[in-house]
């Protein structure tokens, strides 16, 4: 692929519109995130972004209680400026935006509920450019777009527990204990067994197309999928991501089915290999 060296300010002058077909897969997120306070479990309504983000901000407490932010200021800086790049070209380009990097050896990248998305210094390492990191944020920004997380603890709760159990916790019951204990209950079980296949196939569709919208190529999180094939399924580092996620084969089956020949005309996007390089070093 070319090189193109290109600034946030030039990625804004040249970020693409996407044929209306590959639109639409985010397009459709604004309904969900509309109407999700509608449906028979009552789980958030309309005006609970703030309580959704209370919920994001104690499953966000439980992921950095097993690994702590790393302590490297400019990578930190570096990719929340690159997440709320990307934020701004999703659906929900509003919400408080918050990125990180955890200091663990583990490949993986994790989201929560109103913004939060983590990705590990292991999986940092394993990059070799900004659309592959690019591509790794998109597909956590698009769990969120979705809320995805907040299905996931719905069901692990039982759909009637669950819809009231988060329902307490988000319109009226934040202090109270025995509420918080068992929403984390659902959290810890939803990162043990990770989301629903299906939840992972389309935030994969939605993600290349965030990173395409944005001016990145949109090949990078495919190249990162394929570096995940690559490596020993006995890597202890994988062990997470393998048992949280499909297989990196099938997802790049999927996604290949999925996005055929509409996004090449984007694959000349940015990289953006050096900058990546110099932002963040070899973790």
């Amino acid at each position: 692929m070319k090189k193109i060296a290109c600034t946030m300010a030039g990625l804004l002058l040249a970020a693409p519109v996407l044929a209306a077909d590959w639109g639409s897969l985010l397009n459709k997120a604004q309904d969900a995130v509309n109407n999700y306070g509608d449906d028979a479990a009552g789980v958030v309504t309309t005006k609970s972004v703030d309580e959704e983000r209370d919920i994001g901000r104690q499953w966000a407490e439980t992921l950095l209680g097993a690994a702590p932010l790393w302590n490297n200021d400019r990578a930190q800086r570096y990719v929340n400026e690159v997440g709320l790049w990307l934020a701004l070209h999703s659906e929900r380009p509003n919400l408080a935006w918050r990125f990180g990097v955890l200091d663990s050896p583990n490949v993986n990248a994790f989201a929560t509920p109103g913004g939060y998305v983590f990705v590990t210094r292991g999986l940092l390492a394993r990059m070799r450019s900004e659309a592959e990191l690019a591509g790794v944020l998109a597909h956590e920004i698009a769990h969120v777009v979705e809320k995805h997380h907040l299905d996931a603890v719905r069901k692990a709760q039982g759909m009637s527990l669950g819809g009231k159990l988060l329902k307490q916790f988000a319109i009226k019951d934040k202090g109270n204990e025995q509420v918080n204990e068992r929403l984390l209950g659902g959290v810890k079980e939803v990162l043990n067994r990770g989301l629903d296949k299906g939840d992972e196939y389309e935030a994969d569709r939605m993600g290349v197309v965030i990173a395409a919208r944005a001016g990145y190529d949109p090949y990078g999180l495919p190249a990162v999928l394929q570096t995940l094939h690559a490596m020993s399924a006995q890597d202890s580092t994988l062990s997470l991501m393998f048992a949280t996620h499909p297989a990196p084969e099938a997802r790049l089956e999927a996604l290949d089915k999925a996005m055929g020949a509409s996004l090449d005309a984007y694959a000349m996007q940015p990289q953006l290999q050096a900058r990546f390089q110099k932002s963040v070093g070899r973790p």
